[in-house]
């Protein structure tokens, strides 16, 4: 056969695709919905790599504040950078202050030209939750005239909350620690991240388990119309097709469907790419011109998707003889082999099982082991579940009507129901894999921060400067705060330069110094010494607290900032106090407790103070309160909610993308399944046209159909939970992790694939009751 004939066949099979009619042209546009909105995913996934890529370089270069001591000195060219980030609700807002020391200062990028003192640039997300009634809390902690917008260059994602505002008084406060003086933004030289091959491991399995369901929808896709298309071939035959053929010109009508699929992906894909602007998942935003897929991956996608179409068709053909009076589906067809399905999930075992016990400690893992394993336990599932429905639906009973409409049909064509359902007990599989081995590795990266919520729920950190009393005084008058306990806090040495020589020095009422420490007695005007506190350890505090001796507060190690170092004498008439479990970070506070009449003046400038705050969770925005009058105290405080625990910012951020992901996967799966149902339906129209002619019961038959779509569901849900607790152990056993089963996640897994197929149900009977009007017996 030469290749010209191989071509003449592929066209002819192209030109039955969209020359049917308006038949043809529904089979056609269908399949090519089915078939884009997978492809418009791929394209998605091939692009993620581009955006991460760009968000890192964004962010790289408007670095500012990054902890070290080569500073350049003032000059022309120099720019005072304070970190005033905020937030608002569960979002966090970016923002700095800009003080300019010369015409030749740097701009920050995305910014047009320097705020003056009182005037902030925003971004355009900023800008509009500003002007709404939404924003009224925070418009009050951002009072400044808004003199511009921040470029897209300046912006990791088009729904980020970030602003500028200007400042001239920084200068005098560029030791806080939180204002520097740079000369350029950007790290030149970032420092790279630690590989964690727990990660890594993660990321690439994330990967897979979204990319899977979407090749299993798009296979599907490419096989809407089959009972039509069968009866197609069959006629060609009856006017001298041979069978090999019939097949070629079935591969050309498989392949049109999908090259128009290709062209409908790359349509949802570019408006896809223009809503993302708009909307924010997972506190993930992003530009259209981050979307950019990489020309490899693109052209891989626009080669596999056609390559995939034809070899399906020809896989499925494989059971079908196509003679010339009809087509042959013997009314019992034969049993599906058991065999070689149970070989491609052993297979997938065998691949992942020399990498058991290698945890974190033995380098990474070989990434084409693990997708290799992982892709064959989930295509073991599309393999099993024909087999297991075929099997189940040939042994079960009598019932009602509806019931026995139901099992005849699947008795019929289990394949096509298992087809339905292979995506969703896909994605489950993988969903509980993934929910096993994050919350197995979610210790490993949750740590206990030390704070008691229930003596606290917010802190404040204040400058040095601020004055304390009446910083806790205006704390005690915001609504929602019960109670307040303020500390300023610094460190002191008994001789210069010697900051590992040191202890903590804490002022306070008495009322508050009692929360941290156990007090013999207290008067305004006393000083305590904590013994055998666990932050002193090594510290003899009770010898440091000798009256008269001379201690030096702010001190510095060698080659550090130049500190204030300011001295002071230890009065007389110190007592001993004890430590006690309490307030401050969950562990005991030692060394000098100040009241806050025995504090000399002198000292205020190298304390910073910190407020403690006990508070009604009640009342409507408590925390937006709170900030607000941190913010009118002093721009630089920075208030804190406290948490019990919290995660490392990488193993947070790719459980946001599997969210991400797993969104967009389950929007795929809900489109992709009503585009299949509603095919089935349009198929079966006459049928269900003639048995509403012969008097069958609407009712009976939805109800059919949802038997139709429950029976293979439950069927694909129980294996899907088997295969993906077995591959949820295995992966546990990989990161030498002990292998524990989240019962209530894994039966929420199964419940939103239920769900889903359920949604997907019930927005198919609308149409399926209008199939079932007599008119659809008529025919030309």
């Amino acid at each position: 056969m030469n290749v010209r004939q191989w071509a003449a066949d592929l066209m002819l099979g192209v030109r039955f695709a969209f020359t049917g009619g308006r038949e043809g042209w529904t089979r056609a546009v269908l399949t090519a919905v089915g078939v884009g909105l997978g492809v418009a995913l791929l394209l998605l996934t091939t692009a993620i790599p581009n955006a991460l890529a760009v968000r890192h370089e964004r962010e790289a270069a408007r670095t500012d504040i990054t902890f070290t001591d080569d500073r350049p000195a003032k000059g022309d060219d120099t720019l005072i950078v304070a970190n005033v980030d905020t937030d608002f609700r569960e979002e966090t807002v970016r923002g700095r202050a800009l003080d300019v020391e010369g015409p030749r200062a740097p701009l920050p990028p995305g910014v047009d030209r320097f705020p003056a003192p009182g005037e902030m640039v925003v971004s355009p997300a900023l800008k509009e939750l500003l002007e709404s009634d939404s924003g009224k809390l925070l418009r009050k902690r951002l009072p400044e005239r808004i003199s511009g917008t921040i470029g897209e260059s300046g912006l990791i994602g088009s729904q980020e909350l970030a602003f500028f505002r200007g400042a001239d008084d920084l200068a005098p406060r560029i030791d806080s620690g939180r204002i520097v003086r740079i000369d350029h933004f950007g790290d030149p030289d970032p420092v790279p991240e630690d590989s964690d091959p727990v990660l890594l491991l993660l990321v690439l399995v994330v990967f897979v388990v979204l990319l899977m369901p979407v090749a299993v929808f798009i296979a599907a896709a490419v096989r809407f119309g089959g009972e039509r298309r069968d009866r197609r071939l069959a006629a060609l035959r009856l006017v001298g097709s041979d069978s090999r053929m019939t097949r070629r010109i079935a591969a050309g009508e498989a392949m049109a469907g999908a090259v128009l699929g290709l062209l409908f992906g790359a349509g949802f894909f570019l408006i896809g790419r223009q809503l993302a602007a708009t909307a924010e998942v997972y506190d993930i935003s992003v530009f259209p011109s981050y979307l950019n897929p990489s020309p490899v991956l693109a052209l891989l996608v626009a080669v596999a998707v056609p390559a995939a179409a034809v070899l399906v068709t020809l896989f499925a053909l494989r059971g079908v003889v196509i003679e010339p009076l009809g087509v042959v589906r013997t009314a019992k067809p034969a049993r599906r082999r058991l065999w070689w399905r149970l070989v491609l999930p052993v297979a997938g075992l065998v691949m992942l099982y020399p990498m058991v016990g290698q945890g974190r400690d033995n380098g990474d893992f070989n990434q084409y082991l693990v997708t290799g394993g992982v892709v064959l336990l989930l295509v073991g599932v599309t393999a099993l579940l024909p087999w297991i429905v075929e099997t189940v639906v040939a042994r079960l009973g009598s019932g009602g009507v509806a019931w026995q409409l139901a099992v005849r049909r699947l008795q019929l064509s289990s394949g096509t129901a298992a087809r339905m359902v292979n995506g969703i007990a896909v994605a489950v599989a993988g969903a509980i894999a993934l929910q096993m081995l994050f919350s197995g590795v979610d210790g490993d990266y949750t740590k206990d921060t030390g704070k008691d919520v229930a003596q606290a729920q917010m802190e404040v950190s204040l400058p040095s400067g601020v004055g304390m009393s009446d910083a806790a005084e205006k704390f005690r008058e915001t609504p929602g705060v019960r109670a307040v306990f303020s500390y300023a806090e610094g460190y002191a040495g008994d001789r210069r330069k010697d900051a590992e020589n040191s202890t903590m020095v804490t002022v306070g009422d008495c009322a508050a110094l009692r929360e941290i420490a156990t007090l013999p007695s207290c008067d305004d005007g006393d000083v305590f010494a904590v013994r055998g506190a666990e932050w002193d350890t090594g510290v003899d505090v009770m010898a440091l607290a000798k009256a008269g001796r001379t201690m030096y507060l702010d001190p510095s190690y060698e080659g550090s900032p130049k500190s204030l170092e300011i001295p002071w004498k230890v009065p007389s008439g110190v007592k001993e106090a004890a430590p006690r479990k309490g307030l401050l970070a969950g562990i005991d506070r030692g060394g000098f407790l100040i009241t806050t009449k025995a504090l000399p003046d002198a000292l205020a400038p190298a304390l910073d103070g910190h407020a403690y705050l006990r508070l009604d969770e009640s009342v409507p925005d408590v925390h937006e309160n709170v900030r607000n009058t941190a913010a009118a105290v002093d721009p630089l405080a920075y208030p804190m909610v406290w948490t019990a625990t919290e995660r490392t910012d990488r193993f947070e951020a790719i459980r946001t993308g599997l969210f991400v992901g797993a969104a967009c996967v389950l929007a795929l799966i809900g489109a992709s399944l009503l585009v299949s149902q509603l095919e089935q339906l349009r198929e079966r129209k006459k049928l269900l046209s003639a048995l509403v002619a012969f008097g069958t019961r609407r009712r009976t038959l939805s109800l059919s159909v949802l038997w139709q779509t429950a029976i293979p569901i439950a069927l694909g849900l129980v294996l899907a939970t088997a295969v993906g607790l077995t591959l949820g152990a295995v992966l546990l056993k990989m990161t030498n992790t002990r292998v524990s089963v989240d019962w209530a996640g894994v039966l929420a897994m199964t419940g939103i694939g239920a769900a889903v197929v359920l949604v997907v149900t019930l927005c198919s009977l609308p149409p399926l009751l209008r199939l079932m009007r007599p008119e659809g017996l008529r025919t030309e």
